[in-house]
């Protein structure tokens, strides 16, 4: 884990330099909903079904 500041600016620099995919990564990656979506989607058959909600395959991990 970072030993970043969350509450400092400079930490999201980064953020200025995304493209539009990097900027949704980073709302689902941190969008507790979607991770609880993808560790059920992990363990179900019907993770097709629930990627959909989010317009997306899980195609990786929260």
């Amino acid at each position: 884990m970072s030993k970043e500041d969350w509450r400092s600016p400079a930490a999201y620099d980064y953020a200025k330099t995304l493209e539009s995919a990097g900027l949704a990564w980073e709302f689902l990656r941190r969008n507790p909903e979607y991770g609880a979506d993808y560790r059920t989607a992990a363990d179900d058959d019907g993770a097709d079904a629930r990627a959909a909600v989010w317009g997306l395959r899980f195609p990786g991990g929260p």
